[in-house]
């Protein structure tokens, strides 16, 4: 008896995140541990994903990443890794310097993360280069 064909449809998800909390490495009175970031990713059934999230960078001046990059889910257990690449823009004038390769305020940017999944809500910790970490919870949809 042939199976029905199985659509990946059903795997693919949109997530809404926002930031729950951020430590920086290295204390400054300048640091905005307060991100507020709202962002919206697609994640394919392929492990493929793409999104764009707006924040406060460190330095609360407005911000936004918008990437592309892949998810690889446990098989086992509810939890997964995640890497992505993108162009960060916000980091301007007195602190245009303090990430690299930024020109005209946009720069390239890799993101990994390790997430776990409790149904339609996932949290996910993110390392933000040398300088923080920052804790998202998402929903799924």
């Amino acid at each position: 008896m042939a199976r029905p064909a199985q659509s990946n449809e059903q795997d693919a998800f949109w997530q809404v995140q926002t930031s729950a909390y951020t430590r920086h490495f290295s204390s400054s009175p300048e640091h905005n541990n307060r991100q507020n970031l709202l962002g919206l990713e697609r994640n394919e059934a392929s492990g493929w994903l793409y999104g764009a999230a707006t924040f406060r960078n460190s330095f609360d001046q407005q911000s936004v990443y918008a990437y592309a990059g892949k998810r690889f889910e446990s098989a086992d257990y509810p939890v997964y890794a995640k890497l992505s690449g993108g162009l960060l823009y916000g980091y301007k004038g007195q602190y245009r310097n303090k990430i690299p390769l930024n020109h005209f305020g946009v720069a390239p940017a890799f993101i990994p993360g390790v997430g776990v999944r409790l149904g339609a809500v996932s949290v996910e910790v993110v390392l933000l280069g040398a300088s923080a970490a920052m804790a998202n919870v998402g929903l799924r949809f």
